[in-house]
């Protein structure tokens, strides 16, 4: 029996080492297929709740998001996408005490991909919320020459755009005109886009750019009664009045209820039937224009001095009021009307003329917005270079 017990047992140290590793390679097999099945179901729970956190946000539940992206992170804590998402749900949930979490996470994405148009879009944002323009206008930059994932075009038309509405929200025009500059080079043959585009320029104030927008969207949809409503307020801001004529015009005809049209459209014939500067009109009618122009002002300034109860009859030394004094200048010129005729006297018209800008723009602060032949003239004498073409 004892004999048969020696002979089962091994006596090779090869064959006792060959048995410890393969049962260790079991013993390693198992381990690792249980840290993989471990691994396994730790991502499908952070699927689970990144998925979770990406319902609350588009239900705006921000807080609940961002323990829901925070739980994720736990199962999945290198995962870009979970930290993007959290820092971005920390910076929408409108806490400025959650940014700097916010850009921690960002920061940390755009040193492992600073060409990574997401990231910059996002860390933009960020800098918007702050209201810093340089460090805005530097990602928002870096967003849109980066890399995005599809539709890089659309995209970074997209970025310009909110680099520029922000810009306009933080009262720098000038820089949001560049940008706008920019991205007019760029816009697809889309009414949609040029619209926008022409909008936001009329935001800037840049109202020549914004008629050039308007009647690019005309080129490709003569119909379009916006484009038509737009490129006449547009040429009507920046003082081409022949332009806004024309395309007011057809605004009213193409949209019968457009009464913001048909207002300025009324005060645009006055503007052009009662503008003596225009370069086409003959010497006669340039004095006939001028002397309507003065009797109006002179009506003007007796309806103001009644609205502030100002007597015209007494000296402006003695009332110290800038519509006596405006008075006085129109009393002197007057003989002036008589003497248009004279072929001499070239400089008369301007001097004239002067008298009754200042009476239009002064009775305009004084005694509120003109209206009627009064709105006309005071436009003229705002834009009196674009209104002699």
């Amino acid at each position: 029996m004892s004999w048969t017990f020696r002979k089962l047992v091994p006596r090779s140290a090869a064959l006792i080492l060959v048995i410890l590793t393969l049962a260790a390679a079991i013993a390693f097999a198992a381990v690792s297929h249980l840290v993989s099945r471990f691994t396994a179901n730790q991502q499908a729970r952070g699927r689970k709740l990144y998925a979770q956190g990406l319902a609350e946000v588009s239900a705006a539940r921000y807080d609940d998001a961002i323990n829901a992206f925070r739980a994720a992170l736990t199962c999945d804590p290198t995962n870009s996408q979970y930290q993007l998402s959290m820092a971005r749900a920390l910076r929408d949930s409108n806490d400025p005490r959650r940014l700097d979490e916010a850009e921690s996470y960002l920061i940390s994405l755009w040193q492992r991909a600073p060409q990574d148009a997401a990231v910059n879009l996002a860390l933009a944002r960020v800098a918007a919320r702050r209201g810093s323009i340089e460090e805005a206008t530097l990602y928002y930059h870096n967003a849109m020459y980066g890399v995005w994932n599809s539709d890089a075009d659309t995209n970074r038309n997209k970025a310009r755009i909110e680099l520029v509405q922000f810009l306009l929200k933080r009262r720098a025009p000038d820089k949001a005109e560049s940008e706008l500059m920019a991205l007019a080079t760029s816009l697809p043959p889309d009414p949609a886009a040029h619209l926008q585009a022409a909008q936001l320029f009329e935001q800037a104030q840049d109202y020549p750019n914004a008629l050039a927008q308007y009647q690019e969207i005309l080129r490709l949809d003569p119909e379009n009664s916006s484009a038509l409503a737009g490129a006449g307020q547009a040429a009507y801001r920046s003082g081409n009045y022949a332009t806004a004529q024309r395309c007011l015009q057809a605004a009213v005809n193409a949209n019968p209820q457009d009464d913001n049209s048909r207002q300025l459209l009324a005060t645009t014939d006055l503007i052009l039937r009662a503008n003596p500067f225009h370069s086409h009109i003959s010497d006669a009618e340039r004095n006939r224009r001028i002397t309507t122009a003065f009797d109006q002002a002179e009506k003007r300034l007796a309806e103001c001095a009644q609205q502030t109860g100002v007597d015209l009859k007494i000296p402006d030394s003695i009332t110290a009021s800038p519509l006596s004094s405006l008075q006085s200048r129109w009393m002197a010129a007057k003989p002036d009307l008589a003497r248009l005729h004279s072929p001499g006297e070239t400089d008369l018209p301007d001097s004239i003329m002067d008298v009754v800008f200042q009476i239009e723009q002064q009775t305009s602060a004084l005694c509120g917005p003109p209206r009627g032949l009064d709105l006309a003239l005071s436009l003229i004498s705002q834009r009196r270079e674009a209104a002699s073409q």
